[in-house]
């Protein structure tokens, strides 16, 4: 197919502001695969024990770095 997305733009623009939400939603639905392949993709690589650890002695540190350049 060479559809492209320019191309179906002015029949979408003469859709109802509804049915645009509605359309976009059904869009990113089908662009996300409802979240099957995320799905798939935790399940073979799990979340490890220390991929979201912190520094426990420490663990607002980086909230106070930066700030004094905002100023």
């Amino acid at each position: 197919m060479g559809i492209t997305a320019q191309d179906l733009l002015p029949l979408v623009l003469k859709l109802p502001r509804d049915e645009r939400v509605r359309l976009a939603r059904l869009a990113l639905a089908a662009a996300a695969g409802n979240g099957q392949a995320d799905a798939a993709a935790y399940a073979k690589t799990p979340v490890q024990p220390d991929e979201l650890g912190n520094d426990a002695e420490d663990m607002l540190a980086w909230d106070a770095e930066g700030w004094e350049d905002m100023s």
